[in-house]
């Protein structure tokens, strides 16, 4: 039993479309000895929705949870972020759940999200008449991988966004654990492809196709409008249409940890979008948004 979603009127500007999960880390050990842990959340599409609306625009959020503590807990923390949420909850199937197990050469990650409520949006989860007014819809890679009716969903979504008058952005954000390498470079390149914006890193883009330099990946998704490669700690190069690409290096930072960078600076270069701003100042506010993340164990800017 599902409790439907509730869109706001008027639209926001932006909405953002995936799974999010609580994220259960263990304090100070690993998880085969740790006797305290914290909960907080992970989700690419959310930790982009948050920063967007940290930046000042209206974004939402939209996904489903379960009818459960968690799902309490990660509508209550989005909510506090000054994100609108477009959930539906589910009275059956459980909010997904993420453990990071650290360790000395870096984190592992286990996911508890198979048969989660997000698992089982489908098509025509967001209508067109739901999404009429937005100018942006967003969402991942990460999206398709969770279940064969969420892969329908996306193309749907995709088809339903554009008939609404919204554009497309979708960054490519590969999950190894999620799907086999075959299934995952077919689908990411048709939907990196068919987006009006999109984001790849340099580095998944050679895993998962083989592309080395951004002007290959630019050469394999020749129709995306605006294709954005991002590379670490080297800088971003955008393509829009026949245009000379547009390449800005990345600020020199002192790294705290990296996860959550690239969902920043999605929502700082989506932020400078919405603006209308030229794309080197969209590739500049993508980094300035990816730095303030990097400086921190957080996958989300500080709010306080």
């Amino acid at each position: 039993m599902s409790i439907p979603l509730t869109p706001s009127s008027p639209a926001p500007e932006i909405v953002c479309v995936g799974e999010t999960m609580a994220l259960i880390t263990p304090v100070g050990a690993a998880l085969t000895t740790a006797e305290t842990a914290t909960i907080g959340l992970a989700g690419a599409e959310s930790n982009v929705t948050a920063g967007l609306a940290l930046s000042g625009h209206r974004a939402a959020w939209a996904s489903r949870l379960g009818d459960d503590p968690l799902g309490d807990r990660i509508a209550s923390e989005l909510s506090r972020r000054g994100v609108e949420l477009w959930v539906e909850r589910d009275t059956d199937a459980p909010t997904g759940v993420m453990f990071k197990d650290p360790g000395a050469d870096g984190s592992s990650v286990y996911y508890y999200r198979r048969g989660s409520a997000a698992s089982a949006m489908e098509p025509g989860f967001l209508s067109t008449a739901h999404l009429a007014g937005v100018r942006i819809v967003h969402t991942t890679g990460i999206t398709p991988a969770l279940s064969d009716t969420c892969l329908r969903m996306v193309d749907q979504l995709f088809v339903d966004a554009r008939t609404a008058g919204a554009a497309v952005s979708f960054d490519v954000n590969d999950r190894r654990p999620l799907w086999s390498r075959e299934h995952a470079a077919a689908t990411l390149a048709r939907l990196a492809d068919a987006a009006d914006i999109t984001f790849v890193g340099r580095d998944e883009a050679e895993r998962i196709w083989g592309t080395v330099t951004p002007d290959e990946i630019r050469a394999f998704l020749p129709n995306c409008p605006l294709l954005v490669v991002k590379d670490g700690d080297v800088g971003a190069t955008a393509f829009a249409g026949d245009d000379e690409p547009v390449f800005v290096p990345a600020p020199r930072v002192d790294v705290v940890e990296p996860v959550g960078a690239g969902d920043a600076f999605a929502s700082g270069f989506l932020a400078a979008t919405l603006e209308e701003r030229p794309l080197h100042e969209r590739l500049s506010a993508g980094h300035a948004a990816a730095a303030r993340v990097l400086v921190t164990h957080a996958d989300m800017p500080p709010v306080d």
